[in-house]
């Protein structure tokens, strides 16, 4: 059966380049820019961004967990990746280190952190000691995970040669999660959240964000 393709809402030219991570922790968005390695809070009322914060390396993600943000940062000339916690009054605290220094994107589902390999093609889920408690085989590429209802929604495909993305969901409470694919992506998507009643994504290489309708 042919997948249809996401139904958008809205599209917005992004206020930084290359856009990367993009969080809603409920009243802003939060969004990285790749090339400048900046981190920006987003008012998506008047699309402006309202706050600019120093982070200790290039955020490549991003999730709202409880009060605090995690963000998976890379570093130095590998660009090894590290999982951080972010608050107002602490600042950065490193946390744990990726698997083989390789990790992207990060989703939460109230209790626990989830932390996705791109090639690896796996979702992890870790405790907050940093221990990986579960691994979740998503059989294709990743580029964007996060949780909706108790299901994770992830951004699955290949990357090389063609940017080809579908949105996907699967109940992770399930022993082995079946990964249905529902609608087809039709850019080259890089992250997702949920702001309790759409899914947004960026366009990176347009530098463009874009917000689009739940599609099951």
């Amino acid at each position: 059966m042919k997948l249809p393709t996401i139904k958008e809402r809205k599209r917005f030219r992004s206020p930084t380049v290359t856009p990367q991570a993009l969080e809603w922790d409920g009243s802003v968005l939060w969004m990285s820019s790749r090339d400048l390695g900046t981190l920006f809070k987003i008012d998506i009322n008047d699309w402006k961004a309202v706050e600019e914060i120093d982070p200790p390396g290039i955020v490549w993600a991003a999730v709202a967990t409880n009060g605090a943000m995690h963000f998976t940062i890379g570093k130095g000339l590998n660009d090894d990746r590290y999982v951080y916690r972010y608050d107002s009054q602490n600042g950065f605290t490193k946390l744990f280190t990726c698997p083989d220094f390789t990790g992207s994107y990060l989703s939460y589902d109230g209790e626990n952190l989830y932390l996705s390999q791109w090639y690896e093609k796996r979702i992890l889920k870790y405790d907050d000691q940093g221990n990986i408690l579960r691994e979740i085989d998503i059989g294709a590429e990743i580029c964007g995970h996060t949780f909706v209802d108790g299901m994770i929604y992830v951004l699955r495909g290949v990357e090389k040669p063609n940017e080809d993305w579908r949105i996907a969901r699967l109940d992770p409470r399930e022993e082995t999660p079946k990964v249905t694919d529902l609608a087809v992506v039709p850019f080259a998507s890089r992250s997702l959240t949920f702001d309790g009643e759409d899914f947004w994504s960026n366009h990176r290489a347009a530098n463009t964000t874009i917000s689009f309708v739940r599609p099951d």
